[in-house]
């Protein structure tokens, strides 16, 4: 049924200048925020994230989508997941995918060109590739992390902010971590000297600020459970946890210790790294993926027990700006019943440790804690903490504060925890709002190179100290 192109339109670039704001180099765009002035462009979605980005409609983005990809499940499971957010009983979508599947995908976008944002989400290892393609073209890019996956993409990717600012166009990636409110508040609490004290340097072995994230291969989204393609496990097309799930947590040690300010790689010391494998069997293989086997590029990876050695766990401890931080991704195959993925991290002040934590003894979803640093005053803290809340609360009406042994609960109300799916329309519409003003942040692009440079620098030093 999508052997060929679905008819679309042929539209020139004349046209697309008038109607769509399409770039050429030394050409801005100019948007204003009117409706459906932003026209999407979806190029070889291979991960469920490229949906997510659709799970909601936004006045200033065109509902008529085009698609471009080889033919395939990435594909079908993609525009599956579509019609499912159109069909749903409540608040349904009303997208209209056009899509074309010929084996000139990407040739055939780049001439095209029917709208002026392409969305990324898929196989890791294409995506450097793909990103300096449509900045090269003129075309603004929201793409799922990571955006690189070794030194050789990094490399590509730096290439490609260069380009894209010289084309006068904006390269983004998806950070919905920064938009869950524990960690929001846990930033506000960080930077409020009163109750934080000042952040610590840490050692190695006792770094000031700690992250860790548990994941797990077969879980639910949107209601239904995760199909993920077979290329998922190979990690030269995915690439390690190190350089994957690390991209979120090496950012929010950014934003939150040093909030909106510009990051330079030589202020970035990696000091260990190490990774480890997931090992998967044929039956979870089957489970996750729904494909009777292992493919022949996973084959010769298996070990001598049949199973597979899959390299998505990571550490890195590192040095940003003096600052000691440690960085874990986890991954196991499923979450014990009623559990899920969770977040633990810690910011060690003077006067008091920030922790966010999502355990069972939490209900597995994040709650945020303030204990007393070693050596401060829990009277003196108890006192700053009870009026920083009733600061916040002029932001956060309903936030909250518990006395618990030796430590504070800071009491979030429900409205404020949207969860993870609701993340990737909150950054697509601060990404709307950037493409209006013409400009990223001045430290957003910065922040995105030392990123990948932590990423893919942790990477090469594990595999140099096994």
């Amino acid at each position: 049924m999508m052997s060929g192109r679905i008819p679309v339109a042929a539209i020139s670039c004349a046209l697309i200048l008038s109607v769509a704001g399409c770039a050429k180099k030394g050409v801005e765009m100019k948007f204003t925020g009117a409706k459906g002035e932003v026209k999407l462009i979806t190029l070889d979605p291979g991960h469920f994230h490229a949906a997510l980005v659709q799970k909601t409609m936004y006045d200033q983005i065109d509902p008529t989508v085009h698609v471009y990809a080889p033919p395939g499940p990435d594909l079908q499971d993609h525009l599956a997941r579509i019609e499912g957010f159109n069909s749903r009983a409540q608040d349904p979508t009303h997208w209209v995918e056009k899509v074309y599947t010929g084996p000139d995908f990407l040739e055939r976008m780049l001439k095209e060109k029917p709208g002026n944002v392409v969305v990324l989400a898929g196989n890791n290892q294409r995506k450097p590739r793909y990103i300096k393609a449509c900045v090269d073209a003129g075309l603004n890019v929201l793409s799922d992390k990571p955006m690189c996956i070794d030194k050789q993409g990094f490399e590509l990717l730096k290439a490609a902010f260069r380009s894209a600012e010289e084309h006068g166009v904006l390269l983004y990636d998806i950070m919905t971590e920064r938009y869950e409110v524990t960690t929001i508040l846990q930033r506000e609490l960080v930077h409020m000297p009163e109750v934080f004290g000042q952040l610590q340097s840490g050692t190695p072995e006792d770094p000031a600020v700690t992250k860790e994230s548990v994941h797990h291969l077969f879980k639910y989204v949107a209601g239904v459970p995760v199909k993920r393609p077979a290329w998922y496990f190979d990690v030269e097309q995915q690439g390690e946890g190190i350089v994957d799930v690390s991209t979120h947590l090496v950012d929010l040690v950014m934003w939150e210790c040093f909030p909106e300010q510009p990051i330079d790689t030589t202020e970035i010391q990696l000091l260990q790294a190490r990774h480890w494998p997931t090992l998967i069997s044929r039956e979870q293989f089957q489970k996750v993926t729904q494909l009777p086997d292992f493919p022949d590029f996973l084959k010769g990876k298996l070990n001598q027990n049949g199973l597979l050695p899959y390299y998505c766990n990571g550490e890195m401890v590192y040095t940003l700006r003096g600052i000691h931080a440690k960085v874990s991704v986890i991954w196991n195959f499923e979450a014990p019943p009623g559990g899920g993925d969770t977040h633990y991290s810690v910011m060690k002040g003077s006067k008091a440790h920030i922790i966010i934590q999502q355990g069972k003894e939490e209900n597995y979803r994040p709650e945020l804690y303030v204990v007393p640093a070693p050596g401060s005053n829990p009277q003196e803290l108890g006192q700053a903490l009870e009026k920083a809340i009733a600061k916040l609360q002029d932001q956060w009406p309903g936030v909250a504060l518990e006395k618990q042994p030796n430590r504070w609960r800071v009491v979030v109300p429900d409205k404020y925890r949207v969860g993870h799916e609701a993340h990737f329309a909150q950054v697509t519409e601060k990404y709307l709002r950037f493409l209006v003003e013409g400009k990223l942040p001045d430290w957003e692009v910065p922040n995105m190179i030392a990123k990948y440079y932590t990423t893919t620098h942790a990477l090469e030093l594990a595999r140099q100290s096994e």
